[in-house]
């Protein structure tokens, strides 16, 4: 991915304190990723506050019996003996 020069105007207040923190030669990369890191949050929060629900049943057949049976059925299947493997034997008391 290509870069692109952006024009900042900063109070040198903040530039020695982003200096103090990347050094002076390690500001653009500070800046990319305090930058990448606020959208990430504000998308976050955006996802948080919307009234859309993240979780459709509809998108999610596998749950239409319940979770219960969904895991159970999960549970079932790693006890399957796989590429010809005899089944582990059950530890008993």
């Amino acid at each position: 991915m290509g870069t692109q020069r952006a024009h900042l105007v900063l109070p040198p207040d903040l530039i020695e304190e982003i200096d103090q923190v990347a050094g002076p030669r390690g500001r653009s990369a500070f800046i990319v990723e305090t930058a990448r890191a606020e959208i990430r949050r504000r998308r976050l929060l955006s996802f948080l506050c919307d009234e859309e629900p993240a979780w459709k049943q509809e998108d999610h057949p596998e749950l239409a019996e319940g979770s219960d049976a969904w895991v159970h059925h999960l549970r079932g299947e790693s006890d399957r003996p796989t590429y010809g493997q005899p089944r582990a034997a059950k530890f008993e008391k």
